[in-house]
Order: structure tokens, then sequence, then C-alpha cells
């Protein structure tokens, strides 16, 4: 089954109580047994519930995963992944990653014993050498959140197997239409379901996606010991917007590229971050190991601080200034005083992040009046 039909029927079947096409919301906590354990696997919400097991069915086909599990935010996916080692192990991470990520990193877990080192992951020696007996697993965004750096996950994941090291990767800024990790040796693929997946804006989800039987069963039991879940409307929301993951990904791209060549022909605009530009720094590996560039860039404006950023931003009308991403909405942001605000300015300036840095989030609108958009900010 190729991808777009997957995005409809993959994982899927006639509900069995009415066979309607659509799986129903089932608002339920608690389901009836005709006698103790006779329930057709089905007891309590927070352990199954017939509308998450369809979303988690879907969300495995879209990685060609074995398994897919869901949870109620992609901060709660990290966690339960987090909560596989224990006090001693280290964790490799990209050093540009989401400043929540981070957070939950540094200010959660390193005071239960867990050590964290962050690096570029371009030069692999450099990954190599931070590897020790302690190294449990390598925690990979690629592309990064907010400099859209593009890393090799075949190469990385070939490292990781030699030492027995787990390899996750946030896959949420390319979505599985655009790369699936899995296929290139990683272990587990992480999304924030809230973006791309989902797409509307309007649902808040975490999904992790893997092949291995041992460590599945042990997010399984996470899930529902820690309670994580999503609730059957958010379930079906998300189910409702795979549906058109293909299409939307595809307009998504196409605006992207006529947005990034505008601003890389801008005399105002410093640098682009976006790998379908053959100066990213890992434009050879993007065209390798994706299939399209992707909606997200960030770019830098000439001599542009804090606030002329904040006023250009405050300038744009299609483009809502506000956190998240991957709506069918244009969405602009800060990363240094938004979604990476909680990353101490020195670390942040050493991955990129400038006050000057702006980050786009590019929606599925007419490419020329986005384009108009931004012309007139730079105005």
């Amino acid at each position: 089954m190729k991808f777009n039909t997957k995005t409809i029927h993959g994982g899927q079947m006639l509900d069995p109580a009415f066979s309607s096409v659509m799986q129903p919301i089932y608002q339920t906590s608690t389901y009836a047994q005709k006698s103790p354990g006779n329930n057709k696997g089905y007891e309590y919400s927070r352990t199954h519930n017939p509308t998450r097991t369809a979303l988690q069915n879907s969300f495995a086909s879209l990685e060609n995963a074995k398994y897919g599990i869901a949870f109620a935010s992609g901060l709660a996916a990290i966690d339960s992944i987090l909560k596989l080692l224990s006090p001693g192990d280290e964790v490799i991470s990209t050093s540009d990653l989401y400043g929540g990520t981070y957070r939950l990193f540094v200010k959660v877990f390193e005071k239960y014993g867990i050590k964290f080192h962050f690096t570029q992951m371009y030069n692999l020696d450099d990954l190599s050498s931070l590897i020790s007996e302690n190294t449990k697993l390598i925690w990979l965004e690629t592309p990064t959140n907010p400099m859209i750096n593009v890393y090799d996950i075949e190469a990385i994941s070939i490292i990781s197997k030699k030492h027995d090291i787990c390899l996750v990767v946030d896959n949420t800024f390319a979505s599985p239409y655009l790369q699936t990790p899995l296929d290139l040796g990683a272990d587990i693929v992480m999304h924030s379901a809230t973006k791309y997946l989902a797409g509307h804006s309007d649902v808040v989800m975490g999904a992790l996606m893997l092949n291995n039987d041992e460590i599945a069963e042990r997010l399984y039991f996470l899930q529902n010991s820690s309670g994580a879940v999503p609730g059957p409307q958010d379930c079906f929301l998300t189910l409702r917007g795979i549906k058109t993951l293909h299409v939307r990904i595809q307009r998504h791209c196409e605006n992207a590229l006529k947005i990034a060549n505008f601003l890389n022909d801008n005399k105002k605009v410093d640098k682009v971050f976006w790998p379908g530009l053959s100066t990213h720094l890992n434009y050879k590996v993007a065209s390798k190991q994706m299939r399209g560039y992707g909606g997200m860039l960030s770019f830098t404006i000439k001599g542009y601080d804090y606030e002329k950023s904040i006023k250009f931003l405050s300038k744009l009308r299609l483009f809502t200034l506000a956190e998240s991403l991957g709506g069918v909405e244009s969405l602009c942001g800060h990363p240094a005083s938004m979604t990476h605000s909680s990353i101490p300015k020195n670390i942040r300036l050493k991955s990129g992040i400038t006050d000057s840095l702006i980050r786009l989030s590019i929606g599925i609108e007419d490419a020329d009046d986005l384009i108009d958009d931004l012309k007139n900010a730079f105005l």
C-alpha cells in the first residue's frame, strides 16, 4: 500500500458496531464485561479505547512500524522514552533541538541521575567521542528546531547499532510523508502529532512508532501506568487530519520552496535555513533521505536585533505570531523569546538561535499572498 493510500486506509477497518466508514468517537471511560476479563480487550479507557486503537494503528502504518503509541502530547511521549532509562545512564542529543525537549532533559531528568551530552551531529567522529559504556540513547532531531539542520539518520544508526544504543528520531518537522526513520535504521520515531499529523492547530498529541516487541511492551506499560493518554475526541481529530496529510505536506513543500527562494534573493536577508536550498550545509543528505524538504524554514535579517525582529513580526498579517507549527495556516515566531526561551542564551547562541532569527511555518495558503505579506513587513 503506497503512502497516499495509507493515510486513509492504513491500519483501519470498518467499525464492527454499525460498519461506519469513519472511526466513531468512543466517549466512554469504562466498558461492560460479561465476566471478569471477558471484554474483547477493553476495560478502562486509560488502558485502551477503540478510537485510540484506530489512531495507533494509523500511526504504525504511516511510519512502516509494527507498533504505534499515542500520548497526550509530544513531551509526554518523550517523557515515556526517558523512563526507559536508569540513573547513571547517558544520552547524546543534538544541540539544536526543541526548547521543551531540552527543558525536559535538563530541568527534569538530570536530577534523577540521567546525564545529557549535546552536540552537532554533522561530524560523526564528535558523536563517537561522546559514547561511553553508559550511553543508552541517542536523541536525533532532523530537521532540527529551529535551525533546520539535517543529519544523516542511516550513518548515525550504524554507530548506534555498533554500540547497542537506542536511536530515537524526532520526525516532527519532516512527517512520515517526507522521511521514515525506521527504514533508515532508527529504533523509535517520535512525533509531536500536534503538528503535521493532526495538521489543523486544534489538537495536542504525541506519538511513538517502533518495531521492537520488548521496548513496545515497556512503552505501553508506561503509557498506561503514567496515564499520559489522549482522549477519544483528540484521537478522532488526529485520525481525520491524517487523511489529508499527503496533500497538505505537498502544498507546504511547494509554498516553502517559493518563499525560501524569495528570501534567499532578498538583499535584506542574511541567511536562510531550509534544506531544499543547495547552499544548505547538508543539502545532499536531505536529498538522499527525504522525499521533499518540508514546510519549516528560518532566516535572519541583516543588522536586526531583538526589537527590529519583533517589529518585523508585528507587521505580518497572514503569518500569525504564535507558537507551534504544522497547521494549514502560516505561523511566524521568534525562537529566542518564544519556543526556545527556556534554553540559556549562551547555549542558544552556540546553536545559532540569535535575536534576529525568525522561524516560519509555511501553511497551505496561496504562496504569492504569503510572499506579499513578507514584502510588506520588509518595508
